[in-house]
C-alpha cells in the first residue's frame, strides 16, 4: 500500500473532519490540554491551521496532522500543531510533506514531541532545539 501525503483545502475541511477526527483526537491523548478537538476543527475549518492527510490509493486516510504558520524575521515556521496515524511513515511521505510546507511558504518545520516522537522524527534530520517548561499561573 502507498499513502501520499495533500493538504485539504479550506473549502474541503468541514466535510473531511469525520476522516481525519480519530487521528486527531488520538494525538490529543498526549497533549496537555492546549486546545480540544472541537477548537483544532474550528481552526482548521476557518482557515487558520492547515489540515494534512495521508491517503491510500483508494482515498483512504491513514493520518492527519494540522500545522500552524508562525512568521518570524527570518524564517516561516510551520508548526505542527497535533498529529496523528500513520502521516509521516517513511521518507517519500515526509517529502510530501515538506514540499506541501515549502509550497505555503514555510522555511522551517518545528513541533512539540513527547521522547520517543523525537526520536523517530531524528530519522528526517529534525533535532532537539530547546526544551519547554511551563507553569500554569
Amino acid at each position: 500500500m502507498t499513502v501520499h501525503v495533500q493538504y485539504v483545502d479550506t473549502a474541503h475541511a468541514a466535510q473531511t473532519w469525520p476522516l481525519v477526527e480519530k487521528y486527531i483526537e488520538s494525538a490529543l491523548e498526549h497533549g496537555h490540554g492546549d486546545y480540544t478537538l472541537d477548537q483544532i476543527k474550528l481552526l482548521v475549518c476557518m482557515g487558520q491551521w492547515l489540515l494534512l492527510v495521508a491517503v491510500d490509493e483508494g482515498g483512504n486516510v491513514h493520518g492527519a496532522a494540522t500545522v500552524n504558520f508562525l512568521n518570524y524575521p527570518n524564517d516561516r515556521i510551520a508548526f505542527i500543531t497535533c498529529i496523528g496515524g500513520k502521516l509521516i511513515s517513511n521518507r517519500d511521505t515526509y517529502q510530501e510533506m515538506c514540499m506541501i510546507l515549502k509550497s505555503k511558504g514555510a522555511t522551517k518545520i518545528q513541533g512539540m514531541a513527547r521522547p520517543a516522537v523525537a526520536r523517530l522524527w531524528k530519522r528526517y534530520g529534525f533535532n532537539e532545539r530547546s526544551t519547554l517548561v511551563e507553569v500554569k499561573i
